[in-house]
């Protein structure tokens, strides 16, 4: 009798732990058991690491799903997912940037079957893709992040626009991220495609290249050397830049919102077709569209603005005046998801025809 009784607590107990964590993420309990039931989760994530360590161990200890992580680039997830061709060593993909996810989505290696009930809670429907691959998290405005000091060491005033950048006395100056590796530079192309039309776009940036000393292999890698002055112009998400300022102590970085127009970053969550744990990877993109997942941003350096209506903002991004409502209303994210891999394709094109330097010295891959 007392063995029973104590197994009969024992359950009890259990139940209660998947009531508790089904209500804080608005999972239903028959999803939690089959997560479960799967027992394991393998997540590749594209945000910064300490931010995604921390999102995959509560969602460890929320539900007892053993949860394995890797980092890599926007641009190693899709060249990793394309070559395993349907049977994907991950189960789901968190964070980076929406560009290389709407590419892989038409290439047939997302899965779109499952409706998240979280989804309900995104405050714009940008901030999904129309046809469910994939569902925000968070933005983050595309910006200018400037060494203070060494501008006023060098008699410099910081650039206002897109156009400043290409002025001679930035020459050598300035950081970008590496079109083939990363998201970030695919939206720089996609930006000024778009705000120029297309040829003028493209020859924006092969004359922007003639001042970029290095192009990172991730889109933050800018960012995180500006406060040390070995890059005095960066060109990135501008909660990268808050990092550096808030977390590292970097009070000579300064932000730049370009006046002739920005655009934005959707970091989304998704899953791979053909996860080997398709119930835990569902229960993880309804916890990744929960304020349980999302606040840990700000509590471990990444600072962008929330796209679910129940979670409190990071004070940091609204006290620099990140305000998503900056992005360049003519922005048209429809044509971007269409054209993205012609548009990078076209600009690396022309900057090596124009004769640049694109070795790995310059266009880092490691």
């Amino acid at each position: 009798m007392k063995r029973f009784l104590a197994i009969l607590m024992a359950v009890m107990m259990m139940a209660g732990c998947l009531s508790l964590a089904s209500a804080d993420v608005g999972a239903d309990a028959d999803l939690v058991a089959a997560a479960q039931a799967d027992g394991t989760l393998v997540v590749y994530g594209s945000c910064e690491e300490e931010y995604l360590a921390a999102v995959c161990e509560n969602f460890e200890k929320l539900y007892g799903i053993k949860t394995q992580y890797q980092r890599l680039s926007t641009g190693e997830v899709p060249a990793k997912i394309e070559e395993e061709n349907g049977k994907p060593s991950a189960d789901v993909w968190f964070g980076g940037t929406n560009n290389p996810y709407d590419s892989l989505a038409a290439k047939g290696f997302l899965d779109n079957s499952y409706v998240p009930a979280n989804a309900a809670h995104l405050s714009k429907d940008i901030y999904k893709d129309p046809n469910g691959y994939w569902y925000g998290i968070y933005t983050g405005l595309l910006g200018f992040m400037v060494n203070k000091d060494e501008l006023a060491r060098m008699g410099l005033e910081a650039p206002a626009t897109w156009d400043d950048l290409l002025k001679e006395e930035y020459k050598g100056l300035i950081w970008l991220s590496n079109y083939k590796t990363a998201g970030t530079p695919k939206l720089v192309a996609n930006l000024m495609i778009q705000l120029k039309g297309h040829d003028a776009g493209v020859q924006y940036l092969v004359d922007l290249d003639k001042n970029v000393q290095v192009y990172t292999k991730s889109g933050s890698g800018p960012s995180k050397n500006v406060g040390t002055g070995e890059c005095v112009i960066g060109i990135g998400f501008l909660h990268d830049g808050i990092t550096q300022i808030v977390d590292n102590g970097y009070e000579n970085v300064g932000l730049v919102v370009p006046a002739d127009g920005t655009a934005c970053e959707i970091g989304p969550v998704a899953i791979f077709k053909g996860a080997a744990h398709m119930n835990a990877a569902k229960l993880f993109v309804e916890y990744a569209l929960s304020p349980d997942c999302v606040e840990l941003g700000a509590k471990n350096g990444s600072y962008q603005f929330l796209v679910i209506d129940n979670a409190q903002q990071p004070q940091a991004a609204i006290d620099a005046g990140l305000d998503p409502s900056l992005v360049w209303d003519g922005y048209d994210f429809a044509a971007a998801v269409r054209d993205t891999d012609q548009n990078v394709a076209d600009v690396m094109a022309a900057i090596e025809a124009a004769g640049a330097n694109t070795g790995e010295d310059r266009f880092q891959t490691k």
